[in-house]
């Protein structure tokens, strides 16, 4: 199994590359360079680096690039700065991941690609009614209007749920919903849920980034986990 990692030298990402590295996995990815990875990573057998900003790849390098994965795993974001939040290319994780789901369709695998979206609680899943207070839904709001950041993850995820829907040939997907991020070093105990049980505006709980890229492996490489919640939004928390 290879799986092909963008957002693999972000702070998540490099957590997931681990995870699949120690499971034995074939790792690809795509990164700006490759100093931005940890050293020890960049020599590792399983691991195939393409150095280019995802964006930046022609159609038929992104055909190249997905060709032979069996997973696809986005943790794409923008930087918690004025320039990453506010200045181009505002709709990264969005554009990235129509232009990765249309090179797998043009691929034409044998069997489906999982593709694994990393969000967040702040956005809901639509098919669920997932219950969200009057206050939460017009913070909600200021932020879908104020952020491009948080549109473009809603985007992204709304993409995958109604363009890719849940009967698509080519693709299977999951996104996954994280709460406050944190940093941990090692991983510990964590519960995965259908919706969020509290709120991610005022009573947000912690989830570290480790056990984020814990779960996404276990998704990658564990039929049952993945079989749990294809098509579905899972939440993430720390116990």
């Amino acid at each position: 199994m290879t799986t092909l990692v963008v957002g693999a030298s972000g702070a998540t990402g490099r957590l997931l590359v681990e995870q699949l590295l120690e499971r034995g996995k074939h790792v690809k990815v795509i990164v700006r360079s490759k100093e931005s990875l940890l050293g020890a990573l960049t020599n590792h057998d399983h691991l195939s680096i393409i150095q280019a900003s995802v964006l930046d790849l022609s159609n038929d390098e992104m055909i190249r690039c997905v060709s032979r994965c069996d997973a696809i795993a986005s943790c794409l974001g923008h930087n918690l700065s004025f320039k990453g939040m506010f200045w181009p290319p505002r709709r990264l994780v969005t554009d990235a991941t129509r232009r990765l789901c249309n090179a797998v369709k043009m691929n034409e695998p044998v069997a489906p690609v999982k593709f694994l979206l990393m969000n967040t609680t702040g956005n809901r899943n639509r098919d669920l009614d997932e219950e969200v207070s009057t206050g939460e839904k017009f913070v909600t709001g200021l932020l879908r209007l104020l952020l491009p950041a948080h549109a473009d993850n809603e985007d992204a995820a709304e993409y995958l749920r109604t363009e890719i829907g849940q009967t698509d040939g080519s693709i299977e997907w999951t996104v996954v919903r994280p709460d406050s991020l944190i940093d941990e070093a090692e991983t510990t105990d964590f519960s995965v849920h259908s919706s969020p049980i509290r709120s991610a505006i005022f009573d947000a709980g912690k989830t570290s980034r480790i056990n984020v890229g814990c779960f996404m492996a276990d998704l990658i490489g564990d039929e049952t986990v993945w079989k749990q919640w294809i098509g579905k939004m899972p939440v993430i928390y720390n116990r």
